[in-house]
């Protein structure tokens, strides 16, 4: 790690997706323990409390193909300026949510940071699902199936706008790690662009190791490094059941470690992201303890 410094920026996002609960991600992970376990490490550990966030009973859906879009997008400007913050001071920023829709902030200030130095950044997209559909392509209308897209260029201004930089990442510095569930609007699109995209079926067939290091030679490419957006239902149901989108067959405990492991390995890391924890779905804050553990991992933590 280049910063000894974390800074934990809850977002209590509950707008992206079509369950409630996730909002109550940060808390759950504070709950386990995160905070001492970073100290533990030797990190100076700093909470900045949670990012304002309207709930949807003070919200309205207005457009049903990319709902409460006005409210995600104040969100992730706030979130934004947060990460400008954190970054500016020269700290680590360690972003939980919340819905996966809040990456757009926290990408768009990431990305608008380094670009004001000259430089961009890579991405590495954890996740069962592509998020790479757009308002036209939704079959939902809920943002945190879109965010990924919309780093890209791709999605409605409040979003691909967010930042200084358009796109906030380039195609050829991300990769997507875990997925297994696609729309067809997705599928055509990550074609289209030409975006890497690890299946289960290609971690099967060459193991995670080999696939991360694929992964992470795209996203520190000709980069001044790369961010992890790691959402937990990459990993399989039985590792994290409090999620509201779980898919089987992902990623078993250990090779989600081993993502975590080898992306602190690189000394590239910008910053981190954990998002869609769900303790209404939980059990016994499993996930949300999983979860922690997945983020000391990519902090350094060693066996030996």
């Amino acid at each position: 790690m280049k910063h000894k410094h974390i800074v934990f920026l809850g977002v209590p996002m509950d707008l992206g997706g079509g369950r409630r609960g996730v909002d109550m991600g940060p808390s759950a992970v504070r709950i386990a323990d995160l905070g001492p376990a970073v100290s533990a490490l030797g990190f100076e550990f700093e909470d900045w409390g949670n990012v304002p966030v309207r709930t949807p009973e003070d919200s309205k859906a207005v457009d049903p193909k990319a709902r409460f879009l006005d409210e995600i997008a104040d969100c992730c400007a706030c979130l934004r300026d947060k990460i400008l913050q954190v970054l500016e001071q020269e700290k680590f920023p360690l972003v939980v949510g919340g819905d996966h829709s809040i990456a757009c902030g926290t990408l768009a200030g990431l990305s608008t940071h380094h670009h004001r130095r000259g430089e961009k950044i890579g991405l590495i997209w954890f996740d069962a699902h592509g998020d790479m559909n757009t308002p036209e392509t939704t079959e939902s209308g809920n943002i945190h199936g879109m965010p990924l897209a919309s780093i890209l260029g791709r999605g409605p201004d409040a979003l691909t706008r967010l930042g200084e930089r358009f796109p906030m990442v380039d195609f050829e510095n991300v990769a997507i790690v875990g997925v297994r569930s696609l729309d067809g609007g997705e599928r055509r699109l990550i074609r289209e662009m030409g975006v890497a995209c690890f299946t289960m079926k290609d971690i099967d067939s060459h193991g995670i190791h080999d696939v991360m290091k694929q992964a992470l030679a795209r996203a520190t490419q000709g980069t001044a490094g790369f961010h992890l957006s790691f959402d937990m239902d990459g990993t399989d149901p039985e590792v994290a059941p409090g999620v509201g989108t779980p898919v089987p067959g992902g990623l078993t405990l250990r090779e989600a470690h081993t993502v975590m492991e080898l992306a602190a390995e690189t000394n590239s890391l910008l910053g981190l992201e954990l998002t869609e924890i769900n303790p209404i779905l939980d059990v016994a804050n499993k996930t949300a303890r999983h979860g922690a553990d997945f983020v000391l991992s990519a902090l350094g933590m060693r066996t030996l």
